[in-house]
């Protein structure tokens, strides 16, 4: 007579399964419909913050699953394995983000010039949904950048303004920055697919007049308060907005350049479109901005 043993069955574990997968789906759902389709960045982190939760009740199911197998024998061990694997993904995601929240200061907008940072042009505006946002820039939150990023300062260069936006704008360009609006600048404008063709003039003479270059300004004083005013006025402002690469996650900069002592200062303003906190990715992109600046004027850096 033959004794036949039953394994008993973890149905946790067989459970952990597609909840894991599902989680794991929806996640991907939600960051290709952010990136290349029509989702807000609110309503992606909802379901981020979803996927999560269930990838967490999927391992906490899995983990049962296990236990019952090492006590009992009992059959699971593969589905519960799998569950494991179609979870990390989520979490990890979710860890990643959380450690940055916790460790990276609660800002969503850096700049280069704290004393005296760059002023949109078009102040942006995005619906907020359930991330809430104080969109006043206190001193604080300026001392708390300073704290957190004491190496994101603007760059002297040598040279009138004229010398130094043809770079400013190429490095935009490279950097995925699209410009939208810009000040001061005569000779550029924003990036649109085709230039609007010039008027043709009828006068030849003034057709074939030489260009006249436009002397470079004497240093002024920076104390004096006219001085400042005129300062102000002949500023170049371009503002712009970026998508960081893998999470579309939109960002508004600006870029400042203004002419001091025969020189011309670059300053850059990142703030993120959505919620009360960057993560750092604000800092990242200015840093990154500037660094590619300095090396596309290489040698003409100041001090």
């Amino acid at each position: 007579m033959s004794i036949r043993f039953d394994r008993p069955v973890s149905h946790a574990a067989y459970a952990s399964r597609p909840i894991a997968a599902f989680s794991l789906v929806l996640s991907l759902l939600a960051l290709l419909a952010h990136r290349f389709g029509p989702l807000a960045t609110p309503y992606m982190v909802l379901f981020i913050i979803a996927a999560a939760v269930l990838a967490l009740l999927s391992v906490a199911m899995a983990a049962t699953g296990l236990v019952e197998l090492w006590k009992y024998g009992a059959r699971g061990g593969v589905p519960a394995f799998k569950a494991l694997v179609y979870a990390a993904p989520p979490l990890i995601l979710v860890i990643f983000v959380a450690v940055r929240y916790i460790m990276l200061p609660t800002i969503y907008d850096v700049s280069t010039d704290t004393a005296d940072a760059p002023q949109w042009l078009s102040q942006p505006d995005a619906p907020q949904i359930w991330l809430p946002r104080d969109g006043t820039i206190t001193a604080k939150e300026r001392a708390e950048q300073e704290d957190a990023y004491p190496g994101l300062t603007g760059r002297r260069y040598e040279g009138a303004i004229d010398r130094v936006i043809e770079a400013v704008r190429k490095v935009a360009k490279a950097s995925s920055i699209r410009i939208t609006k810009t000040a001061g600048d005569e000779a550029g404008g924003p990036d649109v697919d085709e230039k609007p063709k010039r008027k043709q003039d009828n006068n030849a003479a003034v057709a074939d007049a030489p260009d006249i270059a436009v002397p470079v300004p004497t240093p002024r004083p920076l104390s004096d308060e006219v001085a400042a005013l005129i300062r102000h006025n002949t500023d170049v402002t371009l503002q712009g907005e970026k998508r960081t690469l893998i999470f579309g996650l939109h960002f508004d900069v600006l870029i400042r350049l203004r002419e001091e002592s025969e020189t011309t200062l670059v300053d850059v303003r990142v703030a993120s479109r959505y919620g009360p906190h960057d993560l750092g990715f604000s800092a990242a992109i200015a840093e990154n901005y500037l660094k590619a600046l300095d090396a596309e004027l290489l040698g003409i850096a100041g001090d």
